[in-house]
């Protein structure tokens, strides 16, 4: 590619008050208006002052800038420009929005919360965001996947409040979250909350559960199964899950009672799986592997009592020691074989998921943290407020404009329905348009021969309505 001109006959004007930067606001939006967005949080927030005054509008401003790309206060300036006044109306000033997220206590947030589930079952209602297969083949169908786990959004400076150092060793605060997913569809955010920097991953961990299966029996009537890393193993936590009907698979610490349980194991009952390079034999129709599963009857927490204790299956992993294939390399062979154990408890059946598929699915769980490094690569990459409230309402409007992209994505078929963030952002949201207006019609004229255009286009006639038929 090179240019057409030589730079001396090239200008550039800032003067066309009809273009815009992102015609995919337009249907998305009317996707957050049949949804009821502004009217949801109309009804639930009660934000004093004038500050709060038409919280429905507000809501939709900060969601609309987070879809366009907005990842700051200051960067709510997208919906000022150009022709945007022409095809939406009230879009507030940054400084306006700051003022709106400043005057937010926790209880507001908690009401932001309920906005966001109620906008996601809606959402829902209007594509189906969890495609369910009842087949079951090497995965457990006709189920979805809940997954919850925290990451750390850094921060920099001390006038964050709430932020400090925690288990990752870097300053920011802890944001935990719950994803709902099927093997047909790309995960979308159920809970959120935001956390000060040093909390454990644990604390408050089983409100949300209850709160995220609720919203989910809301979303399909598919069984749920709930998958947690080490940090979650806990009574309280696992309890919240099976209180609301579904099963988990959690990752156990390895302590005493476990290692204990693994060495009843016996040598036979070892199968090999598809693992980190794996090899499959077609002549005996296996993987030849050395990572190995077994599983044994356990019940977890058997030091609470009875009424509180939890009987289901350990599944172990074991994997060769990297350290012991060093040595053998240096020519200081071990005189057995040394593993690394990994072990997970779960209270699905077997019949519904054997011990290799079970392993499998519950090592789907890594799915969460490619959400986490969607919002991060997105509207949290900054928490832009010294208040920690005014940033935990952020990421609350985070989330719900991840949701809105996600919808707006699997309405345009399975080739977008998967992709991260971004990459519908740049194909379906930020495309250029001049805004044009005849006999009070307005009309969008985008890039001829845009390559997402078909894409484009279902969304367009999806959520806003056919073009009108010609006339003679």
């Amino acid at each position: 590619m090179q240019l057409c001109h030589t730079s001396a006959a090239t200008s550039a004007v800032f003067d066309d008050p009809n273009l815009v930067s992102s015609a995919g606001l337009v249907p998305v939006i009317s996707l957050a208006t049949a949804a009821g967005l502004r009217e949801l949080a109309q009804q639930h927030l009660s934000v004093p002052t004038d500050k709060g005054a038409n919280a429905g509008l507000k809501v939709t401003s900060l969601v609309a800038g987070m879809v366009a790309g907005a990842d700051s206060i200051d960067d709510m300036a997208l919906l000022r420009h150009g022709g945007m006044g022409r095809i939406f109306g009230n879009a507030y000033a940054p400084s306006t929005l700051g003022s709106f997220l400043r005057s937010f206590t926790f209880g507001h947030v908690r009401q932001l919360d309920a906005v966001a589930s109620r906008l996601l079952i809606n959402l829902g209602d209007q594509t189906p965001l969890l495609r369910v297969d009842d087949r079951v083949d090497d995965e457990v169908g006709g189920r979805v996947m809940v997954d919850i786990d925290d990451t750390i959004i850094e921060v920099h400076g001390y006038a964050k409040q709430g932020s400090s150092y925690g288990y990752s060793g870097v300053r920011g605060l802890n944001a935990l979250l719950a994803t709902v997913s099927t093997t047909q569809s790309a995960p979308v955010v159920v809970a959120q909350r935001l956390r000060k920097g040093s909390c454990g991953s644990p604390r408050g961990a089983a409100r949300l559960v209850a709160d995220t299966l609720k919203t989910v029996r809301s979303l399909t009537s598919a069984a749920p199964l709930v998958r947690f890393d080490s940090a979650f193993y806990g009574h309280a936590t696992v309890a919240a899950a099976l209180r609301s009907g579904a099963d988990v698979s959690v990752t156990v610490r390895m302590d005493p009672k476990v290692k204990a349980a693994i060495t009843t194991i016996s040598e036979d009952a070892w199968t090999p799986i598809a693992y980190t390079d794996a090899v499959f034999d077609e002549q005996s129709r296996t993987w030849v592997s050395r990572a190995e599963v077994a599983e044994i009857p356990f019940t977890a927490f058997s030091s609470k009592k009875a009424s509180e204790q939890v009987p289901g299956r350990l599944v172990v992993r074991r994997i060769p020691d990297l350290n012991a294939d060093k040595l053998a390399a240096a020519g200081q062979e071990t005189l057995f074989d040394v593993w690394r154990f990994h072990a997970f408890f779960t209270t699905t059946d077997h019949d519904l998921a054997d011990t290799v598929v079970a392993d499998k699915t519950h090592r789907g769980h890594a799915i969460i943290e490619q959400v986490h490094a969607d919002l991060k690569n997105s509207a949290l990459a900054h928490l832009p407020s010294g208040k920690f409230t005014a940033n935990a309402a952020w990421l609350v409007l985070a989330v719900m404009a991840f949701n809105l992209t996600r919808t707006a994505a699997s309405i345009t078929g399975p080739a977008l329905a998967k992709a991260t963030t971004a990459t519908i952002r740049r194909k379906l949201i930020a495309v250029p348009a001049r805004v044009a207006s005849s006999a009070r019609r307005i009309t969008l004229h985008l890039p001829v021969a845009w390559p997402w255009e078909t894409a484009w286009t279902n969304l367009f006639n999806q959520a806003c309505g056919p073009p009108p038929a010609p006339t003679t």
